[in-house]
């Protein structure tokens, strides 16, 4: 039994273990959440300097298309660079409200599993 498993000297109800279980997923799909949540925030810097470098230039300008640059309009690049940056900070408020409600389910639940072991 999972009661076993853990070091507990008593046995577990199956609603118990399930729950258990439920709050081990939980666990997991935050971790899930929050390195998405690091890799949007760090997309998100690059293109905030990039948006930032574009600004002091007034030369040529360059974009990475594959593995090439190709010449392109400070207009079109900027364009490019808010619209990917407004879509990136639309994905992590997605983000960021997936979190807070797994973080207060996995809470509800972790109380719900703690009142039942120490009974």
């Amino acid at each position: 039994m999972l009661g076993e498993t853990l070091g507990l000297s008593y046995e577990m109800d199956k609603e118990t273990e399930n729950q258990i279980r439920e709050l081990q997923i939980m666990e997991q799909n935050l971790q899930s959440i929050l390195m998405q949540k690091q890799a949007f925030q760090l997309e998100l810097s690059e293109v905030e300097n990039a948006l930032e470098e574009l600004g002091k230039t007034s030369d040529e300008v360059y974009k990475i298309v594959g593995n090439i640059m190709i010449k392109s309009s400070k207009e079109s690049l900027l364009k490019d660079l808010k619209q990917k940056k407004d879509l990136i900070s639309l994905r992590l408020k997605s983000i960021d409200a997936q979190e807070k409600n797994i973080e207060e389910n996995a809470e509800s639940l972790r109380k719900k599993v703690l009142s039942k072991i120490k009974k």
